[in-house]
């Protein structure tokens, strides 16, 4: 189990993870939105994680949201660098009624991201923008190269209930144990 703790003046975070779990999730970050993506996540990623954050929501979500982010993919990097018996690159197309995302993904210690969700407003109180601030934050903290796709949908919840689900599905079949790739990377390394 990795435990990464984060403590700043906005946010006091401590993410433990196994990325090889269940799907056991404990998570308390103060936004229910964003709690209810994450156990989606956790869930479809086969991963244990806790996430327990106490943030300055009084102010808004932007802070929570972000250094949240930033620690679950500090933690995605102790628990997979260097990079050695894993498939490397992940893929899937997640659909929820009317919605469609897909994910791609490089586990490749190069921190990209592609971000195509034409959303914006609000899930109930929750700021739709930050959706990207997660994905941003959790991609160059890892780092690997991630790019989400909006295929189709209208429903706000939808999509990125679907996108946090792509990136679960995705990262599931990167990390997958492969005992016959050593470093999957004709450099050498990753």
């Amino acid at each position: 189990m990795i435990e990464v703790t984060r403590e700043t003046k906005e946010t006091q975070i401590t993410v433990k993870l196994n990325i090889y779990g269940t799907g056991k999730a404990n998570i308390h970050t103060g936004v229910g939105f964003y709690d209810h993506m994450l156990e989606a996540f956790t869930k479809h990623a086969h991963i244990d994680m806790e996430v327990i954050c106490t943030g300055d929501t009084h102010i808004d979500d932007h802070h929570t949201v972000e250094d949240v982010g930033i620690v679950i993919g500090q933690a995605f990097h102790q628990a997979i660098y260097p990079v050695q018996s894993i498939e490397r690159f992940g893929n899937a197309t997640v659909v929820m009624d009317e919605a469609s995302v897909t994910c791609d993904l490089d586990i490749s210690n190069r921190g990209y991201l592609v971000f195509e969700l034409p959303i914006g407003g609000k899930v109930g109180e929750f700021d739709v923008e930050l959706v990207e601030e997660f994905f941003k934050a959790f991609t160059f903290n890892v780092p690997l190269t991630l790019h989400l796709i909006y295929q189709r949908g209208k429903n706000k919840h939808h999509i990125i209930e679907a996108a946090f689900k792509a990136l679960a599905v995705a990262l599931r079949r990167a990390i997958s144990i492969n005992d016959k790739a050593g470093i999957p990377s004709t450099k050498g390394v990753l």
